[in-house]
């Protein structure tokens, strides 16, 4: 049983299923707001930035990178690896706390999902670009071929294929599949003949049988079940790229659920971002409530203690493990050195600012949660260039100790990433309905009895 304070939290407005509806697909059947237009242009010039140095790359080469003899691995792969952590929020949303029984989620998760498969999109970019002979990429892909050759399973590069292929089109296919029945609403609302033709394709014809609904609840969790170890298999697999060298700072035991996690807290943090605007520009504050958005950030609370524990013990076993290269890049090049300032701002960022979420005035104040979620994921950014940049900037032999500094390609190439992911999320919320109705109003039907 309920009672109303939760179906306050829940849904707003006493509405009825038409009203969830209309509401609902408000951003569809009426002309786009003049602020996205204006986004759509500045994403798709960012977009088209990248698309231009990603050429120049393919041209040119890999010496229009920063990377030198030391540091191999620059901002390639650090985009790379949180553009992966932004992609896990969808499954986390969706699976994580649908097992927990948390209904709260059915405002957010289609928002989640989506952005999932932008940020995995954006992500998939950099294994073939990082490469330097984009023409060999086929090289990684395992395929049956006539040239008597295999992948190289020893590679990390091979792993990275492997886990975001799957991760995507996984992701990809519960996304779409939570849109079926929606999508036909779209259909049945539609007074065009050509956009009702083409929502009926991407419907499969969907006619809300009871037979459909069945086969549609049932392949929903068999897909859902298949995609939740893949939020913890994909990001340990990319923190083996690291933990399974013998670089100081990168070899050790504490990556796969470091990375996990960090991955988590990031994700959660772009949806907030993500929802804060949703509910300010369409108007949607009786399903986005100032409930959904403070779980969120009781939920961040919670990892941002897990991340300082992280960065504690990483420092801790530097320190007991008594090796003198873990104790440098630790103590002398990330906390003191010459790379303190990425350090601290990692740390502001990702351990102690969150941590003003203890206080109900903070976490119930939308400008103070579209300003720390943002400020999280610029410390995700900079944790994982603490990660890459540290180990590899000083090895073993100080002879090759360098320093690294990205080009303006490489920084063009991350904005044309960005352009994308903001791309398809304007793109998502013009056509696509942004939160599952039918999940809506089955929420709505059980916190109306008293």
């Amino acid at each position: 049983m309920y009672n109303k304070e939760v179906r306050g939290i829940l849904i707003q407005g006493n509405k009825s299923y038409g009203d969830i509806t209309r509401e609902v697909l408000a951003s569809q059947e009426t002309k786009a707001p003049l602020w996205w237009y204006a986004a759509m242009f500045v994403g798709s010039v960012m977009f088209l930035a990248g698309i231009w140095a990603i050429g120049m790359t393919i041209y040119k080469g890999i010496g229009l990178w920063g990377n030198n003899n030391s540091v191999a691995w620059g901002w390639a792969i650090i985009n790379f690896v949180w553009w992966i952590g932004i992609g896990h929020a969808g499954t986390a949303f969706s699976i994580f706390l649908l097992v927990l029984r948390q209904k709260w989620r059915t405002s957010i998760n289609r928002a989640a999902e989506a952005m999932t498969v932008f940020a995995v999109l954006a992500a998939g970019l950099f294994p073939m670009i990082h490469m330097g002979r984009i023409w060999d990429a086929f090289f990684i892909f395992p395929y049956p071929n006539t040239r008597g050759l295999w992948v190289n399973y020893n590679s990390p590069l091979f792993w990275d294929v492997v886990a975001i292929s799957t991760y995507l089109f996984t992701s990809a296919a519960f996304w779409y599949l939570g849109m079926i029945p929606d999508l036909a609403t779209v259909r049945d609302r539609s007074k065009s003949k050509i956009k009702k033709q083409i929502y009926h394709l991407m419907s499969f014809g969907w006619v809300g049988s009871a037979k459909s609904w069945l086969r549609f609840e049932v392949t929903a969790v068999i897909v859902g079940g298949l995609a939740a170890p893949l939020v913890i298999a994909v990001h340990s697999i990319v923190s083996m790229d690291f933990a399974t060298s013998v670089f100081s700072g990168w070899h050790t035991t504490i990556f796969p659920p470091y990375f996990v996690v960090g991955a988590i807290f990031s994700g959660f943090a772009m949806v907030l971002t993500l929802m804060i605007i949703i509910r300010k520009e369409f108007k949607l504050q009786d399903f986005v409530t100032d409930s959904h958005l403070e779980a969120i950030g009781k939920i961040l609370i919670f990892v941002s203690l897990i991340m300082g524990s992280s960065y504690a013990t990483e420092i801790f076993i530097a320190w007991f493990s008594g090796s003198e290269g873990e104790m440098y890049t630790f103590f002398h090049n990330r906390i003191t050195g010459d790379y303190a300032v990425q350090f601290w701002t990692m740390v502001t960022c990702n351990a102690i600012i969150p941590q003003l979420f203890w206080f109900k005035k903070v976490r119930t104040n939308l400008t103070w949660l579209f300003i720390i979620s943002i400020i999280i994921n610029i410390g995700m950014w900079f944790e994982r260039f603490n990660i890459v940049i540290t180990s590899l900037s000083k090895d073993f032999l100080p002879a090759n100790w360098v320093e690294y500094h990205a080009t303006t390609t490489e920084v063009l190439i991350y904005l044309g990433t960005l352009g994308l992911f903001i791309v398809g999320v304007l793109l998502f919320m013009r056509f696509i309905p942004m939160m599952a109705m039918n999940e809506l109003k089955m929420v709505n039907k059980e916190t109306s009895r008293d």
